[in-house]
């Protein structure tokens, strides 16, 4: 036994030794623990800034049969489990709502965009960014839930 050991524990006793082992040791689990906790768990999603189309120029029957197509797109995005959070702006300026998609590429944000009959329409357009959050509460991975 190296002499350190046992001047250790000569001056402490063995039990005091064993205490203080198991105390380093599970210090540091506790401290791996900590570690893994404070790790942020960011993931990347898609942010679409919805705008103002070229195209607003229609009449109040078909401005209202585009914005039913969009809101019934809306909710297949979202138990599609593509769609985390949607809503409009309540002023009137250029910019008239937000989705925030769960999807692996930005192509693939596009495809279910072109999908949405008031933007095919010319009556929104948009611009995506990559957007990083935790994915936790609403932007936990997967298809919600149907109440």
């Amino acid at each position: 036994m190296p002499f350190f050991y046992y001047n250790l524990i000569k001056m402490h006793g063995m039990k005091s030794i064993a205490a203080i082992l198991f105390f380093l040791i599970i210090g540091h689990s506790n401290l791996q623990a900590q570690d893994k906790k404070a790790e942020p768990k960011i993931r990347q999603y898609f942010f679409v800034m919805l705008m103002r189309g070229p195209n607003r120029g229609q009449d109040s029957v078909t401005a209202a049969k585009l914005q039913e197509g969009h809101m019934s797109n809306m909710q297949k995005m979202y138990y599609d489990g593509k769609l985390k959070v949607a809503g409009p702006f309540g002023d009137d300026g250029n910019w008239r709502g937000i989705f925030i998609f769960d999807c692996a590429t930005k192509e693939e944000v596009e495809l279910l965009l072109k999908d949405d009959p008031a933007i095919s329409a010319g009556r929104l357009s948009y611009e995506i960014h990559p957007w990083y959050t935790e994915p936790s509460g609403n932007f936990a991975p997967g298809k919600p839930t149907k109440k």
